[in-house]
């Protein structure tokens, strides 16, 4: 199969390779997917930058990518759950960093897998799954509700875009933070939009005069605005922040899960979820997709499309 591989660490693009890899092998309860698209993440280029490399073990040559949307091409032994020509999607992260799904093929673990929505284009199904569980999770950890006034950071962007629908969905205020080109946007889906910078704090307030209820950081960096304008007995949450903790926050670290992805499904079947996806490149020009990645001012989802 064709696949993108790297054979040692980079902190750009200089080690990417485009070719023939071996086809991957197919265990036990795993499934073999037929790559259609595979979502871009910010993770994806800190892994190859090594910023993994303390808790996870690495198997050179890496193919990058945990993020898939695909058809089952075949089941290994007892995986009733699938079969072949069922439309799926994953997160798809293992326990070590080796086998990606920026290629033509694909193994994960039936228990990671859940069956694509017939609602979303493979380009969508596939910006899905880190992204949309990232939110649930972050939410789900906080015990967002109807009686929440939630604050995103980054809302317009990949898992922020996500997390303020479900904060929406859950009937909760909502406040996202966004450049002021993105401020419709945000407002279309759902939230109160305010510009990043200086003032956030008070532009927040303004908002939520009584301060906001939970804070979900998908930026980063954020932690004096979080503690300025967050109400007493309030949650936090951040994926990008571990000093968090330090404060009564959560720190935010998903897991696959494809029970969890099937709900995803079933919100996005009833509409009140979607993917947008900013733009799609081939499989050969990864390096481009991790550029536009890196510059941080990316609207939804970048998916890789084979």
């Amino acid at each position: 199969m064709r696949a993108v591989t790297y054979e040692a660490f980079a902190v750009d693009n200089s080690r990417l390779r485009y070719g023939e890899v071996p086809d991957p092998k197919l265990g036990p309860g795993q499934v073999l997917i037929k790559v259609r698209a595979a979502g871009v993440n910010p993770v994806d280029w800190k892994v190859m930058a090594g910023g993994l490399e303390p808790m996870m073990d690495t198997v050179f040559p890496v193919i990058p990518g945990w993020d898939v949307a695909g058809t089952v091409v075949a089941v290994g032994p007892d995986t009733p759950e699938f079969a072949p020509g069922d439309p799926v999607m994953s997160y798809a992260r293992k326990d070590d960093i080796h086998a990606g799904t920026f290629a033509e093929l694909v193994t994960v673990s039936a228990q990671h897998v859940a069956r694509k929505p017939a609602s979303l284009d493979w380009a969508q199904a596939g910006g899905l799954p880190l992204a949309g569980l990232t939110a649930l999770r972050t939410l789900d950890r906080m015990g967002v509700g109807p009686d929440d006034v939630l604050l995103v950071y980054g809302a317009a962007g990949g898992v922020g875009s996500m997390a303020v629908q479900l904060g929406v969905d859950r009937g909760a205020k909502v406040i996202g933070t966004a450049s002021e080109r993105n401020h419709g946007y945000v407002r279309k889906l759902g939230a109160e939009p305010v510009a990043y910078g200086d003032g956030v704090a008070e532009r927040v307030r303004a908002l939520a005069p009584d301060g906001v209820t939970a804070v979900a950081d998908f930026v980063g960096g954020q932690l004096e605005v979080t503690l300025a304008v967050l109400a007493p007995g309030g949650r936090n949450a951040s994926v990008a922040d571990p000093t968090v903790e330090q404060h009564g926050g959560m720190w935010i670290w998903v897991r696959p899960d494809g029970v969890k992805l099937a709900e995803l499904a079933t919100v996005i079947d009833r509409g009140a979820l979607t993917v947008e996806v900013a733009q799609t490149f081939p499989l050969d020009r990864v390096a481009a997709a991790f550029d536009a990645s890196r510059t941080g001012h990316t609207r939804g989802k970048l998916v890789i499309v084979p």
